[in-house]
């Protein structure tokens, strides 16, 4: 078993764990690989080693891996970094998901081409629950939330499917609790409306167990998995 193997190994066994402590199904979290960074021949690897979900954070290196990775099995590629208009276009043809949807006008931009190229893309809308001026999203207050979401469904060409959130990266993992707590409320406030929020993508290798004790359903592991970057 490779290095790359071993860790997708450990990192199954704690989302087990923590899922475990709060009564969950470990099934429940998705397992996503963030491979910002990471060459081709890592991520085959993570792929040879069950990894389906790869989270990408640029859109010229998406199109790289593509091009570079034969699929032998079903992949599903999510756009998780921050989303430039510009891209719109290119980012629809490689990927199943946009992650960080974080205002109306790139949400128009990612329907309009989405119609234009006969499908509905799935989304996550990006929620600054940590408050830093650093960090994309929009506001967190329920209401806010809500209005955007809301405004979502009358766009033909996307598909609202949850919530994306990015913690403090703080050296105690518990510094990120509040901000993951934050988004499971607003999940559940969601839900109270009448909207169906399945998707909770929060939790990094630094953080992902108090993600899922607090509810996450998907954790974007990169270092945990790959190691150190190359670039």
């Amino acid at each position: 078993m490779n290095d790359i193997c071993k860790r997708i190994e450990e990192i199954r066994r704690r989302i087990e764990e923590a899922a475990k402590r709060r009564g969950r199904k470990p099934e429940e979290i998705t397992l996503l690989a963030a491979v910002k960074g990471v060459d081709s021949e890592r991520l085959k690897e993570s792929i040879s080693c069950g990894i389906q979900d790869i989270g990408e954070n640029r859109v010229q290196e998406a199109i790289r891996h593509r091009s570079e990775i034969v699929e032998a099995k079903p992949i599903h590629w999510h756009m998780i970094g921050h989303l430039q208009r510009n891209k719109v276009k290119k980012a629809l043809e490689i990927f199943d998901m946009i992650q960080s949807i974080d205002g109306l006008p790139l949400s128009e931009e990612v329907s309009q081409r989405a119609l234009s190229l006969g499908k509905r893309m799935e989304i996550l809308v990006e929620v600054n629950t940590s408050g830093e001026e650093s960090k994309y999203g929009i506001p967190s207050d329920p209401l806010s939330v809500l209005n955007f979401v809301e405004r979502l469904a009358f766009l033909d060409g996307i598909r609202f499917r949850g919530l994306l959130t990015l913690g403090p990266f703080t050296p105690d993992p518990e510094g990120a609790r509040p901000a993951y707590r934050a988004l499971k409320s607003l999940r559940d406030f969601l839900e109270d409306q009448g909207i169906e929020t399945p998707i909770l993508s929060m939790g990094m290798t630094h953080d992902f167990e108090v993600a899922i004790e607090e509810g996450s359903t998907m954790v974007r592991i990169g270092t945990g998995i790959f190691g150190q970057r190359f670039r």
